[in-house]
């Protein structure tokens, strides 16, 4: 660090190892505390799907008919049974989802077979690569700063940051990819330190690890790419070969999906084609990039937080934003003023390459992919960095006054502070901004399960059919009966239910032509303000 940081032992024994130590068993708390509560939402329910050896369409077939079915009906498709072995996740992936390499699913299945289908097991193992990430990001500090400081810093920071905890807590690959990147990123620096071929063909399995976990772990080994070729001065050194030879390497273990994206570009587009359809202004895409940095360090979400106790909470949200922004970018500059070329090279590197090949097209032509927080992962990472560094040198430079580290050290204590705040809120709710498809999940569902014989009757003509039935079957009372019907043809509804209901999660009324039907054929009515619009639950009366 330039001799800008003190390394004094017993600064660090007396306060901050104590201090991280203690985040550290929060942050590992937050990512397992409450698992089995929080709704198991839209994408999630696509994860069992998966593991479980099941293609959409196929349930769709078998449950999409116009015939009554019980909850258990569905959960058939969430749970693993004999019948489908891990052939059938495969093939459910490469069929239907090819854009979600199949590592974490593969995991997953073999980790649901030892532990159990519940929603609190298959989320565990998410849990479990975030929190080993954080020994992860550790050895990326000691190898990028050479500094345990700021590797405790960054430590402290991953752990409680409610971005991390979210996806920890989450039946998806993302903290999978958060745990590749950083794995990535610190082999790379240790092959260029040692340069031998054991460290270079460690970096080559991260790379493949990185590839079958997420597609865009390849604008990460793009990302590592441009930093050896700079710091190499663009000369075709020795560890610029290595580096080509260890990428091709994984690259070529990677062959055997690229054929499967190749043969399914048609179903991939189908399915991904909304992050660049969906059109907004260049000024709401910038302010919700804003908006989304501001929740990677407090989030206190407009949508799950209501009424007046949740009120000085949206306050801090919107006039915070300016601030972090401005602290990000002065973290930044403070990086590039203060560290090292191969220092700050990396981090602008694995920040750049990773974020604006997804804002750049944004910008340009529209779209939305740039504003799914999820996307930028490395980039985040590579913030995180920046923070720690700035946070460690001012606290402990020698250089600095006193008075200025007693600010930093309350800048410190204010980030550590609003992300266990922020972490301890989402703890105890139910759902989340980043649940969107289904933020209302727990009200439709308690509605539903008081009535004493509910039907339910759902359309499979919706624009992703299934997905929500399916996360509701987690939640449904095995009471509850399903009619799963196509618009063109509406079964006649027995009378034998005390009420009936009509979910339509896409859209704020219910379907014209079916409503059309229900009334002209069946005498029902439909009722539309006995439940608040934004929940698209009505209620059927003769």
């Amino acid at each position: 660090m330039n001799g800008k940081l003190t390394h004094s032992r017993a600064l660090a024994a007396t306060w901050l190892r104590f201090v991280v130590i203690v985040i550290l068993v929060l942050g590992v708390f937050f990512r397992f505390v409450n698992l089995d509560r929080k709704v198991y939402w839209f994408d999630e329910t696509f994860t069992s799907l998966r593991i479980s050896g099941y293609t959409e369409r196929e349930a769709i077939a078998q449950v999409c008919n116009n015939k009554e079915i019980g909850v258990e009906d569905l959960q058939k498709y969430q749970r693993l049974t004999p019948e489908r072995t891990l052939t059938d996740t495969l093939k459910s992936l490469a069929k239907e989802d090819p854009q979600h390499p199949p590592l974490y699913y593969v995991m997953t299945r073999f980790w649901v077979q030892c532990f159990g289908s519940s929603v609190a097991v298959t989320r565990s193992l998410a849990a479990l690569f975030s929190v080993l990430a954080l020994p992860c990001i550790y050895w990326l500090c000691l190898e990028l700063f050479n500094s345990s400081l700021v590797g405790w810093i960054a430590m402290a920071l991953l752990a409680v940051t409610p971005f991390h905890v979210l996806y920890a807590q989450e039946a998806r690959e993302y903290s999978l990819w958060t745990l590749t990147t950083l794995l990535s990123s610190a082999t790379l620096l240790r092959a260029m330190r040692l340069q031998t071929k054991l460290s270079w063909g460690m970096y080559a399995v991260t790379v493949a690890l990185g590839l079958y976990t997420f597609l865009f772990s390849a604008l990460v080994t793009i990302a590592h790419g441009v930093y050896v070729v700079a710091t190499e001065r663009f000369r075709l050194t020795k560890r610029v070969i290595a580096y080509l030879f260890a990428s091709l390497v994984g690259l070529l273990a990677f062959i055997p999906w690229v054929a499967v994206i190749l043969s399914q570009s048609t179903q991939i587009n189908k399915t991904t084609g909304w992050t660049g359809e969906v059109k907004i202004s260049r000024l709401l895409l910038i302010k919700r990039w804003i908006v989304n940095l501001s929740y990677f360090f407090l989030d206190f979400d407009y949508d799950t937080i209501r009424g007046a106790e949740g009120s000085w909470l949206k306050l801090i949200v919107k006039y915070s934003s300016p601030f972090i922004l401005i602290f990000v970018g002065y973290s930044i500059y403070f990086l590039c003023r203060k560290s090292p070329k191969q220092v700050w090279l990396f981090v602008l590197t694995l920040i750049g390459f990773t974020a604006l090949p997804l804002a750049i097209p944004d910008l340009i032509s529209g779209g939305i992919r740039s504003q799914v927080p999820r996307y930028l992962i490395p980039a985040y990472l590579g913030i995180q960095l920046t923070v720690a560094y700035l946070l460690a040198t001012q606290i402990f430079s020698t250089s600095v006054t006193i008075w200025k580290r007693k600010l930093w050290q309350l800048v410190m204590v204010t980030l550590i502070s609003v992300g266990v705040i922020s972490c301890a809120i989402i703890s105890q709710t139910q759902t989340w901004w980043y649940k969107d498809l289904n933020l209302y999940t727990p009200q439709v569902v308690g509605i539903i399960n008081q009535a004493p014989q509910p039907l339910v009757i759902t359309s499979c003509q919706a624009t992703w059919p299934l997905g929500d039935e399916l996360a509701l079957s987690h939640r449904l009372a095995p009471k509850v009966r399903l009619l799963l019907m196509k618009e063109s043809n509406v079964p006649q509804i027995p009378n034998t239910f005390s009420d009936v209901f009509f979910y339509n999660p896409y859209y704020n009324a219910p379907m014209p032509i079916l409503q059309s039907k229900l009334e002209k054929e069946q005498k029902y009515k439909i009722e539309k303000d006995v439940y608040p619009e934004k929940i698209q639950l009505w209620k059927l009366v003769k």
